[in-house]
């Protein structure tokens, strides 16, 4: 059944790829022609003009983080894997890629400018304003759960956390290398590839070798995960402000290998667990899951299916922070507009697949209490583990390599984040982006507010237990990057409307994720009441309320025609 589900959710994300994916290409009028951002506005640090198969290693890098894992295996476990697989399948094809899609062609459009900016021109300037705003929380949300699950796999004893860690450094350096040798010494990205990928997977079996044992670093703050906490967050000052090309682009490059191997690797495994019937990959957790079940079994339940499910698996199927991606770094390094389609949509539904291995990973588990008691991180690793060894991989190479995949998508989404949000400061106080003391500030203001939130104490509000804080933080982040994947889709529905084009496919699923956000946001508020996460919640509904009202204006307004471009100079390839 596994190796069923795998087969017929590939085949829908590529039909939908080349049918749904042409004609909305068709819709924004994609020509390679057009002079784009990375060209015109070349800088050699943000602007930079990126192969298809390298900035589709960042793009693909950027979105998929931890997202695509803990959400499905969340969402698997409390409702149950059959909910959460249409949700992956539909909103992937229906909203996340037509969401990412707009994301990025609408920010080429218009000289690789925040869908903030978008805001600005054709809703109102309030609503740019309260849009910056608005994106500038959800990266902070996404700042601390992604550095605190980093810190809990480097520190996860069971795991080898250890080890994970050792490998992880190493691979860093790799990147730094990769990146001099291709950038300032000609080394092609295919040589590079053949070099450096095996020298990848070698750091992962030195890593799993010398791991073991005591934790790599001294207690500091009460915890060696919170020294591990200092270290990344001091990792994503010097990351995002370095030039894309010595780090981000390579980094993002090679993890974008080791996503593809452990979803290939961990695909072929379940496909041959399903020829050979091995009951290591057979299906036994609950097709749906009923609250009662999750109680009956002393767990406090995370929410009615609507609206929670749509909150709990944000990347996956859809997802705000996307948006900020794409129009972020992605559109700043696309060398020619048909790359918006190859990156924004296809990065997408590729991530759909991630999901559908994660969520694998729940289907296989027997239900039990003990299963609630694991975090999705060793969830994950234990299924690609169990996967991997159908292929006569040993499980426990198969799990560190898991773990090594998961850590090196949360490295590149927070540097990622916090490079997006030094954009959205300089942006927000009209900053030169091209001065080094501007970028060091805005990266310093950017990281304040998660450096505060990572190590604070949090409680559940309804039975006082202690919870790590990218648990505590889950459901308001899940709810503040829904909304913005709305009101991202608000923008690009605009957008469509006021330059003469067909908008419904765009404006369907922002209605629909607009109502499921602010109805969750609204269930934040009333169970947190006054505390931390029910203020935030608070004001992120209010901002999220007046954009839409906002919005609402706007759509009424008359339309404005095609957006200028300019054309390339005669025999530019684009390439």
């Amino acid at each position: 059944m596994l190796a069923a589900i795998l087969l017929v959710t590939i085949a829908l994300f590529w039909v939908a790829y080349r049918v749904y994916g042409g004609w909305m290409g068709r819709v924004y009028g994609l020509n390679d022609q057009h002079l784009v951002p990375s060209e015109a506005q070349y800088d050699g640090v943000d602007h930079v003009p990126t192969k298809t198969q390298v900035l589709l290693g960042h793009h693909f890098s950027s979105i998929a983080g931890a997202g695509p894992i803990v959400g499905p295996i969340l969402a698997g476990l409390f409702f149950g894997w059959l909910p959460a697989l249409v949700w992956i399948v539909a909103g992937s094809i229906l909203v996340g890629g037509v969401h990412d899609f707009g994301a990025a062609i609408a920010s080429v459009r218009h000289k690789a400018k925040s869908v903030a900016e978008l805001a600005r021109q054709y809703i109102t300037p309030r609503a740019y304003k309260l849009f910056l705003a608005f994106i500038w929380l959800a990266l902070m949300y996404v700042i601390v759960v992604f550095m605190d699950l980093t810190a809990a796999t480097f520190v996860n004893v069971e795991m080898n956390g250890s080890g994970v860690a050792i490998s992880a450094i190493i691979f860093v350096g790799l990147a730094l290398a990769m990146g001099f040798l291709i950038y300032r010494r000609g080394v092609g990205i295919k040589a590079g590839t053949l070099v450096f990928l095996p020298l990848l997977l070698l750091a992962i079996w030195i890593g799993d070798a010398v791991g073991e044992g005591a934790g790599l670093l001294p207690w500091i703050a009460g915890s060696e995960k919170n020294t591990w906490n200092l270290v990344l967050l001091a990792y994503c000052l010097i990351a995002s402000i370095t030039p894309v090309w010595i780090l981000l682009q390579p980094r993002d490059y090679l993890s974008s290998w080791l996503l593809y191997l452990s979803v290939v690797g961990a695909g072929l495994g379940l496909l041959i667990g399903g020829l050979t019937g091995a009951t290591a990959v057979a299906s036994r957790w609950p097709a749906v899951v009923l609250p009662s079940e999750v109680t009956g079994l002393g767990i406090a339940h995370i929410g009615p299916l609507f609206p929670i499910l749509f909150i709990t698996v944000a990347c996956g199927a859809c997802s705000g922070f996307h948006s900020i991606v794409a129009s972020g770094t992605t559109s700043k390094q696309i060398s020619r507009e048909t790359d918006t389609r190859r990156v924004g949509y296809g990065a997408m539904l590729i991530e759909g697949v991630v999901a559908v291995i994660a969520l694998s990973a729940v289907i296989i588990l027997p239900f039990s209490g003990d299963a609630f008691g694991e975090t999705p991180i060793t969830i994950y690793a234990g299924g690609i583990g169990e996967f991997l060894a159908r292929l006569g991989i040993p499980s426990r190479f198969g799990a560190h390599f898991g773990l090594l995949a998961l850590s090196t998508f949360l490295l590149t989404t927070l540097d990622t984040c916090t490079r997006l949000g030094r954009y959205a400061v300089q942006e927000a106080f009209a900053l030169d982006k091209n001065d080094a003391r501007s970028r060091v500030i805005a990266t310093v203001v950017t990281l304040l507010l998660p450096g505060f939130l990572v190590f604070m104490t949090y409680a559940d509000p309804a039975t006082g237990q202690v919870l790590p804080a990218w648990r505590a933080v889950w459901p308001v982040f899940g709810a503040t990057n829904q909304l913005l994947a709305a009101l991202a889709l608000l923008s690009v529905t605009v957008w469509l409307k006021r330059t003469g084009r067909t908008w419904v496919f765009a404006g369907a699923p922002m209605a629909f994720m607009l109502v499921m956000t602010m109805t969750a946001l609204a269930m934040l508020i009333w169970r947190n009441g006054l505390t931390l996460i029910g203020v935030i919640s608070s004001v992120l509904f209010v901002l999220g309320l007046f954009l839409a009202i906002e919005a609402a204006r706007a759509f009424r307004l008359h339309e404005l025609g095609p957006e200028p471009v300019t054309l390339k100079a005669v025999g530019a390839s684009g390439d």
